[in-house]
């Protein structure tokens, strides 16, 4: 077995609900995991294993209030509490995929979060998982041991390394040289993003848009 990551959805719907005690609630919600296709890293999830997994999830770490994420992508299984940043509620089949909906906390990467969903960041989810793999044609099937580590870690978008700070460079009619943020600065931040690791990506860019915000 080994770990198996995915990313499911380049961008998640941003929910705010009104909570029992008056108060509001942000969620996020979107396709956490996708079945029956061949995705970007050439594998194919089979959704009778899927569903089964998916199943078992709901059973041990949904229903029991357990089922965290984290902001951004570690490299094993493991959940790191210091870096939850929301917790899953629900995970439902729809069609090939399956729709899930996650309260963001009020941890310290969860108010990462919120901040930049507020602030209108794009944000993706990516799941986290263990299990083997075997060759049939052109892809890589999962196999029936898959375990979910988590259903949705939240991530930058790892499939545009440049998107972020791409949109930032939109608006560079308004970075003067009297900003606090000027043009070299920016084309600094995309040559950290090209010479980072891929392992390390999600990390550097969350480094760089806390950056960025922090600016404004």
């Amino acid at each position: 077995m080994f770990l198996i990551s995915e990313q499911q959805s380049e961008e998640v719907n941003l929910i705010t609900e009104v909570n029992k005690n008056g108060g509001k609630d942000t969620f996020i919600e979107g396709v956490f995991l996708q079945t029956n296709l061949k995705n970007r890293n050439g594998r194919v999830y089979p959704m009778d294993i899927m569903e089964n997994e998916v199943n078992r999830y709901n059973k041990e770490f949904i229903k029991k209030n357990r089922a965290y994420g984290e902001l951004g992508h570690p490299e094993g299984p493991t959940i790191n509490l210091e870096r939850v940043s929301h917790l899953i509620t629900s995970l439902e089949k729809d069609g090939n995929n399956f729709v899930g909906k996650a309260k963001i906390m009020n941890t310290p990467m969860g108010n990462i979060v919120k901040g930049l969903l507020n602030d209108g960041a794009k944000l993706g989810v990516s799941s986290r998982g263990m299990g083997s793999v075997a060759q049939k044609n052109d892809a890589q099937y999962v196999q029936k041991d898959f375990m979910l580590a988590t259903a949705a870690d939240i991530v930058a978008d790892p499939s545009a390394p440049d998107a972020f700070v791409d949109g930032i460079m939109e608006g560079v009619e308004w970075i003067n040289e009297s900003g606090v943020i000027k043009a070299v600065e920016i084309e600094s931040w995309k040559d950290q993003i090209r010479q980072t690791k891929q392992r390390q990506l999600d990390e550097k860019k969350l480094e760089i848009m806390k950056s960025f915000f922090s600016k404004l």
